[in-house]
């Protein structure tokens, strides 16, 4: 038996990675990262880097645009994190549930007036805007704007925009740019959103 097994590892080609660019001058300064495209999982990965990032001593906030009325795990996670990481919701809900244009252009206009009190602010080391993507994709705020505000922004401040439909501009400035694409997703057999997976 263990003969075969060698016989049949060793008929398997090496498809590992074994080479490496290292880079051997660290630069510490922050980042603009954007988490965008028609997958799950953007503000989940910015919770993870947030919890990554609370573990390294940061403290970091974040500022939600569309979410408001629902109680997520996050904000009760959050809470138990103390001062550490904080989470803002200033949404008024879904824009099918708001139904109003005007409404929703002036939730997201005071919600960016937040995240530029947090982007300049000395507190925080992260900031995340959540959902921020979706608000310029709708035309809710200008995209030129955001761009204008970030390229001001403190030189260690780590800056994460989540949602959908990134605009270019935002896409540009970024240093880290991932799309998330969407395989399969339970919603399309009739699954609603599950609590602790999804909110």
């Amino acid at each position: 038996m263990a003969e075969n097994l060698i016989f049949n590892m060793s008929k398997k080609i090496d498809k590992a990675p074994r080479t490496h660019r290292q880079i051997k001058e660290f630069k510490k300064q922050g980042l603009i990262l954007v988490n965008t495209g028609d997958g799950k999982g953007k503000s989940t990965a910015a919770f993870g880097t947030a919890l990554r990032a609370v573990g390294r001593g940061y403290k970091v906030v974040v500022v939600q645009f569309i979410k408001g009325k629902w109680k997520t795990g996050e904000e009760a996670a959050a809470k138990m994190l103390g001062d550490k990481f904080k989470i803002i919701p200033m949404g008024d809900g879904f824009t099918w549930d708001t139904q109003n244009f005007k409404q929703d252009v002036a939730s997201a206009k005071r919600a960016w007036a937040k995240c530029k009190e947090f982007l300049h602010d000395k507190e925080h080391q992260v900031v995340i805007f959540d959902e921020i993507n979706y608000v310029m994709k709708y035309n809710f705020l200008d995209p030129k704007v955001i761009v204008a505000e970030l390229k001001k922004k403190p030189f260690l401040k780590h800056v994460i925009l989540t949602g959908g439909g990134a605009p270019q501009e935002i896409i540009d400035l970024a240093d880290l740019v991932t799309e998330m694409k969407c395989i399969k997703h339970p919603y399309q057999k009739g699954i609603k959103a599950q609590p602790g997976i999804e909110y």
